[in-house]
């Protein structure tokens, strides 16, 4: 089995899904064991909106352009001069276009057939992708107004966990580069916990803490809103001009192999998610 397969790679130690206790155990116990038709919705970046204006929270969508089941029928011209590409099915299957004049049409085209036939469920054991059809999305790209670079060169990425609906921990994503990221931990009231991480070449640590946003408490809300009726989801948002956005769903994160949280960590998280009223289906 591929997911035995890398986390016995990754932690030198067999995976125990009889008695799962850390969150990447847990992750991959329900993953494999249950009902996981929910987070194909959630976790399908086109189909999430509909799941989003249910729960109520519309404002918090980023503008969408077009959908197209391939690249041969996008219509370049009804899209602005900068937005943002993407794959529904994906992860890291982005492309962030700030000129559309300088885009090469026929390269384009040919990375985007290669994101839509490209089934990640092969490679991660994530196998809740197989239910979403893929297609190709274009949408806003968020631009944010006195940007401040001595914080972060890019936009950062509020990544929050969610155990049984309720907030546990912030993983703050800033400075990104090709090959990672800036990482920073923090809980609910946004106190600072660098033990929480494990860093290396592709995940830093900052030099400073995150400042905490002006609306945090209601990025939480939103967040808890969105993750009423998981076991545990990761709620990813942006706070871009005094406004809160939606970033994705993620029931899998690193595929249940995240190595940039240390074994506490992992094992504090992995006992906060109540595992009792889960019904296994296979």
């Amino acid at each position: 089995m591929m997911a035995k397969l890398r986390f016995r790679i990754l932690f030198h130690r067999k995976l125990d899904l009889k008695n799962p206790k850390d969150l990447n155990e847990k992750i991959l116990f329900l993953s494999l064991y249950t009902d996981t038709s929910k987070w194909a919705e959630c976790a399908d970046k086109y189909s999430v909106r509909k799941y989003i204006v249910n729960c109520g929270l519309s404002e918090i969508l980023v503008d969408l352009y077009g959908k197209w089941d391939k690249p041969e029928d996008i219509d370049w011209s009804i899209l602005p001069n900068s937005f943002v590409l993407k794959t529904n099915n994906g992860c890291g299957t982005v492309l962030l276009v700030d000129n559309k004049s300088k885009l090469d049409l026929k390269v384009t085209t040919i990375l985007l057939r290669e994101w839509l036939d490209r089934d990640i469920s092969n490679e991660t054991a994530e196998f809740h992708y197989r239910r979403i059809k893929p297609c190709i999305i274009a949408e806003e790209m968020l631009i944010p107004s006195g940007f401040d670079e001595k914080i972060s060169s890019t936009i950062i990425d509020y990544k929050i966990w969610c155990f049984n609906g309720k907030v546990d921990s912030i993983l703050v994503c800033s400075n990104r580069r090709p090959d990672g990221c800036d990482l920073s931990v923090y809980d609910s009231e946004w106190n600072y916990y660098p033990e929480a991480s494990v860093f290396d070449k592709h995940h830093q640590e900052r030099k400073f803490p995150v400042p905490k946003p002006a609306k945090l408490e209601l990025m939480l809300e939103v967040a808890e809103t969105l993750s009423t009726g998981f076991p545990e989801v990761r709620v990813d948002l942006y706070y871009i001009n005094d406004r809160i956005y939606f970033g994705e769903m993620t029931f899998t994160s690193f595929g249940g192999t995240m190595t940039y949280y240390s074994p506490n960590q992992l094992l504090k998280m992995g006992q906060k998610i109540d595992l009792s009223t889960v019904k296994k289906t296979r």
